[in-house]
């Protein structure tokens, strides 16, 4: 059973996605009584429509979902026009330190989706009883889907055949390795000009800014849940698929005790090996100013 925190656009639209990839039956839990029951029941009635067999359920009794094989927290403030990062943390730390000490089944896998990402997988690591690659959060591997629309769009070639690869803080830092972006193998500098590739990335760096802006009141929330149904399923099925996921590194490029991206072995026991990737001396600064950012954030926390 997969278990979701949140039953908001985020949560709501990956217990959809779930659905309908078939992965596994799903339990939307939320706070606000009968919310998740609404659309739990509203996404059933689509499903002689949409064919999918699993079932959809909901609750507002979080001890539904505390058990789960994976839970995803989703659960929390969302960005508005203007807010910063730093603001959004002091908004939903709380309830991920709550979940943190209250998720205590040796083999649950947990997916943090509630922004800001990094930040709060790190907070829930030092307050879970889990090992760190039992802790996941979204950071690259939204940044490189964003970055493979932006390419595919740029050439107008299938998105199937274009691959990217961005590392580091799911932030205006984030590292974009473009020697590991290409189409069926082809780097993409060979079918672009330098200028270009450095807008597209400028443009993955503020995708979900721009989506928070042109909406006004909404962040991001297809994209988000597309990739955290991705990640579930990559867990589910054991699959061994390498996506750059958030969760604390142990030694690294030199760091512990910070949650960042790195490209990691996804199967049923969570991010099971981190890939080190080539990173110039660069690159690599940037990775440890980024790690030493959320440390002395959390640190900060912590002591306040």
């Amino acid at each position: 059973m997969i278990g979701i925190i949140g039953s908001g656009n985020v949560g709501a639209n990956t217990a959809f996605f779930l659905a309908e990839k078939g992965v596994d039956h799903v339990t939307l839990c939320d706070i606000q009584e009968g919310l998740a029951q609404g659309k739990a029941l509203d996404m059933m009635e689509a499903a002689p429509i949409r064919g999918y067999r699993t079932s959809i359920q909901g609750t507002d009794d979080p001890h539904a979902v505390l058990t789960a094989d994976i839970i995803i927290i989703t659960a929390g403030a969302v960005r508005k026009p203007g807010m910063d990062r730093d603001a959004l943390f002091q908004e939903n730390k709380d309830i991920i330190k709550t979940y943190a000490e209250k998720i205590t089944n040796p083999g649950t896998k947990v997916i943090v989706v509630t922004e800001p990402v990094d930040l709060l997988t790190t907070v829930f690591a030092q307050h879970s009883p889990l090992p760190p690659h039992q802790i996941m959060g979204l950071g690259g591997i939204l940044d490189a889907t964003r970055l493979r629309f932006f390419i595919a769009k740029t050439l107008g070639v299938s998105m199937e055949n274009v691959a990217a690869q961005v590392v580091g803080r799911h932030a205006d830092d984030m590292i974009i390795l473009q020697d590991y972006c290409c189409v069926s193998g082809v780097p993409i500098e060979t079918f672009m000009e330098k200028d270009t590739i450095a807008d597209l990335f400028d443009q993955t760096r503020q995708a979900g800014a721009l989506i928070v802006d042109l909406a006004g009141r909404s962040s991001a929330y297809y994209g988000p849940s597309a990739v955290a149904a991705e990640l579930a399923e990559a867990i589910s099925r054991d699959t061994g698929r390498v996506l750059s996921v958030s969760r604390v590194l142990t030694g690294q490029f030199g760091i512990h005790g910070a949650a960042l991206s790195l490209p990691c072995v996804i199967n049923r026991t969570g991010a099971a090996k981190v890939i080190a990737p080539r990173l110039d001396n660069g690159q690599i600064e940037t990775l440890n100013t980024g790690a030493q950012m959320i440390k002395k954030t959390v640190k900060e926390d912590t002591h306040a």
